[in-house]
């Protein structure tokens, strides 16, 4: 297939479409919850719950309305998925273990200061590392309680995880993939040794490196659409891409990527055949929807800004007299654009979705009535979703919107 170059508009459908975010929606029953993850191929995990979890949002902004409860099916009785480290700590495929075994078969052993502090900490730390192993055998699965901390050294940092001895040890060895997360009450993990928690078909024989980055580089593609090898680097298993040009050259020669010019810039981008297909076919499909600060179509920052201009940060980790907007953030992605932003929390007790703003992008606070109240059916789908009975606006929304809203 020869070089292609595409409008900035196309770039962006390219990357919707790949992110199920335009188009026929997937089911919200299993089927469906697989379609869209075998695409993606993780969702990033974070504890903030001021609407839902991360995950759930993500899945939701795809299919609608579903039930977590099969998520958890996918997780802990089919094992088809299991947490692990991608581009942050997520849910991934269990058919991905190869990919991420990588890491697993690398971790605290190289070169770098945090790696050397890791693999000296673990080695000074022998005794406790054989305890939770020991008891996670006799008595699996466990929460970080179940063990003692016989740590010789303590953890130290300037963070949250300074003397979280057992914490940090059941971390290292979940990353080293001697253990995993075999289930959670609530947020606690419950731990358990990595060969009772794997499926069959993901015990397979270690892949060679240069397999893995073409596979990884491979979905990162398919889920991106259009991508840089930088964005490439940032996606899905996030600086694990060692020879990544070489993989790509040779991903080219066998017709699975082609090389991409997107308007606005000379630098070289990629798109994997398989998401071309979707331009092909030209079936393009608008949705408006709200997306997790956190959602896999907007988590590099830099990328988002270059193919829609939108400049986002999330807000809840900085001081309140500092924020321009609010404490969780949702953009608003409207066909093939991010269009605002609004501000949402539910109020559980009173069973009410509260949105403390709405923030359009500066071209659209005059948006067409049709667009504001597309905005106003997903706020209220949102709320639905999160077990809200009503929503309510704040002060801090367009008069121009406000009326199309509440009645979206």
């Amino acid at each position: 297939m020869a070089h292609l170059t595409l409008s900035l508009r196309s770039a962006r459908r390219l990357a919707v479409m790949c992110q199920h975010l335009a188009g026929p929606r997937p089911g919200g029953d299993l089927e469906g919850l697989r379609q869209v993850l075998r695409r993606l191929r993780c969702l990033q995990l974070d504890p903030i719950n001021a609407v839902a979890r991360s995950h759930l949002l993500v899945l939701w902004s795809r299919v609608g309305h579903f039930d977590p409860a099969d998520l958890d099916v996918l997780l802990w009785r089919e094992r088809w998925l299991f947490e692990y480290w991608a581009h942050a700590a997520s849910i991934v495929l269990a058919e991905d273990y190869p990919i991420h075994h990588y890491l697993m078969r690398r971790y605290g052993a190289g070169q770098s200061a945090y790696s050397k502090m890791v693999g000296d900490w673990l080695r000074d730390n022998d005794a406790l590392r054989g305890h939770v192993l020991d008891r996670l055998r006799e008595k699996g699965p466990l929460p970080p309680a179940g063990f003692d901390d016989l740590a010789a050294v303590p953890w130290k940092s300037t963070g949250w995880t300074n003397g979280r001895n057992v914490d940090r040890m059941l971390d290292f060895l979940w990353c080293q993939g001697h253990v995993m997360v075999a289930g959670r009450q609530g947020r606690t993990r419950h731990w358990d040794l990595a060969e009772r928690c794997l499926p069959e078909q993901a015990r397979a024989e270690p892949l060679p490196t240069e397999q893995v980055v073409a596979l990884a580089a491979e979905h990162a593609l398919r889920a991106l659409g259009v991508a840089r090898p930088i964005d490439i680097e940032r996606h899905f298993t996030r600086d694990r891409y060692p020879g990544l040009p070489e993989a790509l050259d040779g991903l080219r020669r066998a017709d699975r990527v082609v090389p991409v010019t997107v308007e606005g810039g000379d630098e070289p981008w990629y798109a994997h055949r398989d998401a071309l297909a979707l331009l092909e076919r030209d079936e393009w499909e608008p949705h408006t929807t709200l997306l997790s600060p956190f959602d896999n179509l907007i988590c590099d920052r830099e990328r988002t800004a270059r193919l829609w201009g939108f400049v986002f940060r999330t807000e809840m980790y900085i001081p309140r007299h500092k924020r321009q907007y609010g404490h969780y953030v949702m953009p608003i992605l409207h066909g093939d654009r991010l269009i605002g932003r609004l501000v949402p929390k539910v109020d559980r007790r009173r069973g009410v979705l509260e949105v403390e703003g709405v923030f359009p992008e500066a071209e659209m606070e005059t948006a067409d009535e049709s667009t504001v109240r597309s905005v106003g059916r997903a706020v209220a789908e949102l709320g639905a979703f999160a077990g809200a009975r009503e929503v309510a606006y704040g002060e801090k929304v367009p008069d121009r919107w406000r009326p199309h809203l509440v009645t979206g």
